[in-house]
C-alpha cells in the first residue's frame, strides 16, 4: 500500500466494541450515540454535543439551527474543503470569501475585521473560521469582531478535536468548549483523529441551538411529549420542522467510543512526528512549512511547502510515498466561479494552493517511515 499521508488506527479494542454492538440490541438510535456524546463533550469542555452522520451533516445542521437563510451572507475561507462553504449554500444563503494569513493559512482576521467594517451595517450574519490543518483560529479575537457586527461563530474543528490555543489570560480554549463559538463542528472520516467509518459532531453551549439540533437530525420529527401539540398515545409522534436523516450509528458511535479513549495518546504522537518533521527540514534550502509554534496544533496535517509542488509530488508517489494537497481554494472551483468568483482574488490563497503538498502524518506512521519520507524529500531538493 506505501506510505499514505493519512490512516486510520484501528486495534482490537475499536474491533470489540462493534461486535458488541452488533449483538446488541440496538444497530441505531441506541443508547450508544448518548454515550458519544456525553463522553465527547467532557472532552472538549462544552455543555451539549450532538453526533450526525457526517461532518458535512454537522456543517449544514450548524448553520440551519444558527438560522440562516436566504437573507443571509457568511464569511468563511477559501483554503478548507467546499464542504464548509456549501452548507450555507444549502440553507439558501451567500458565502463571502476572505483570505489567508499566508504563514499560517488560516483566514486572516485582519481581513475579516476589514471586510465587516467596509461593509453596512447588517451584511453579515455569520463566519465560519476553519481550524486547517489543526491550528486553532483565536476565536476570542475573531468573537470581538462578530460581536461588534452582530454576527455568529461556527467553528469547523474537523481537523483539531485535541487542539487548543492560549486566550487572553494564558488559558486553553479547546476546539470545541464554545467560550467564543455559537457552534463547533467536527468530522469522524477515516483520515481525522477519530475514525467513524464515517460521522460527525457539533457543540454547543446554547440550549436553545442543541434543542434545534436535535430535531434537525431526525428529518424534525419529536415524541418528546412536553413538545407534542397532542398526544394520542405512545406511538405518536409530530414532524415541528423540515429535518433530514443525518443521525449517525450504534455501530459508529461505538468506535468513535473507542477511537476517542485513544485521542490523547493519538494527538501527542502527531505533535511529536510534527516536531521530527521540524527538525529535518529547518536548514533544508527551498522548503518552508505552515506555522507550527503552536503547542496547542492538533496536527491533522503536516504541510510543507515548495516552488516545484507537483514534481515532489510525483518523485514520492515513485516511492510509494502517497502525499496529498489541501486544499485546492474553494473559490477556484467551477461551482464557484460560476457564483462570479475568478483568479486573482484571493492571492494569498492562491499562492499557498501552488506550492502546498500535505506529508504522512497519523498515529501509526513509525520512525523508519518517517524517515524514508524525510529522505525522499530531500533527496528531491537537492537535485
Amino acid at each position: 500500500m506505501g506510505i499514505p499521508y493519512g490512516r486510520q488506527q484501528i486495534g482490537q479494542d475499536d474491533i470489540d466494541a462493534v461486535v458488541e454492538t452488533l449483538q446488541a440490541d440496538f444497530l441505531t438510535q441506541g443508547p450508544k450515540i448518548a454515550e458519544f456524546e456525553k463522553l465527547f463533550a467532557e472532552y472538549v469542555g462544552a455543555k451539549y454535543a450532538v453526533a450526525v452522520s457526517n461532518g458535512t451533516a454537522a456543517l449544514h445542521l450548524g448553520a440551519l439551527a444558527l438560522g440562516v437563510n436566504e437573507g443571509s451572507k457568511v464569511i468563511t475561507t477559501p483554503i478548507t474543503f467546499a464542504a464548509s462553504s456549501n452548507s450555507i449554500l444549502y440553507c439558501g444563503g451567500q458565502i463571502d470569501f476572505v483570505d489567508v494569513n499566508s504563514q499560517t493559512g488560516l483566514i486572516d482576521l485582519e481581513q475579516v475585521k476589514l471586510k465587516l467594517e467596509s461593509s453596512e451595517p447588517g451584511t453579515y450574519s455569520g463566519i465560519i473560521p476553519v481550524d486547517f490543518a489543526g491550528k486553532a483560529v483565536i476565536t476570542e479575537e475573531l468573537r470581538n469582531l462578530a460581536d461588534a457586527h452582530g454576527c455568529w461563530i461556527m467553528e469547523d474543528a474537523c481537523h483539531a478535536p485535541g487542539g487548543y490555543y492560549l486566550d487572553s489570560n494564558g488559558r486553553k480554549e479547546r476546539c470545541g468548549e464554545g467560550n467564543y463559538s455559537d457552534v463547533t463542528v467536527f468530522s469522524f472520516h477515516p483520515v481525522k483523529h477519530i475514525a467513524c467509518g464515517e460521522g460527525g459532531m457539533i457543540t454547543t453551549n446554547s440550549e436553545e441551538v442543541f434543542k434545534k439540533l436535535e430535531i434537525l437530525r431526525t428529518h424534525g420529527i419529536t415524541k418528546r411529549p412536553d413538545l407534542l401539540t397532542q398526544n394520542d398515545g405512545g406511538w405518536y409522534y409530530e414532524m415541528h420542522d423540515l429535518g433530514y436523516n443525518y443521525r449517525i450509528t450504534d455501530i459508529q458511535a461505538a468506535l468513535g467510543i473507542t477511537q476517542l479513549s485513544k485521542q490523547q495518546e493519538g494527538v501527542a504522537r502527531r505533535r511529536a512526528i510534527a516536531k521530527r518533521y521540524d527538525e529535518a527540514f529547518g536548514n533544508v534550502a527551498n522548503i518552508s512549512t505552515l506555522a507550527t509554534e503552536d503547542e496547542g496544533h492538533a496536527f491533522h496535517l503536516y504541510v510543507v511547502l515548495v516552488d516545484d509542488r507537483k514534481g515532489l509530488y510525483e518523485f514520492l508517489r515513485t516511492h510509494e510515498i502517497y502525499s496529498q494537497v489541501h486544499y485546492i481554494p474553494v473559490h477556484l472551483q467551477p461551482y464557484y466561479k460560476g457564483l462570479g468568483w475568478k483568479n486573482g482574488d484571493l492571492p494569498n490563497a492562491e499562492h499557498y494552493y501552488s506550492r502546498c503538498l500535505s506529508l504522512p502524518m497519523y498515529p501509526s506512521l513509525t520512525d523508519q517511515e518517517q524517515q524514508f519520507v524525510i529522505d525522499r524529500v530531500i533527496e528531491f531538493l537537492g537535485k
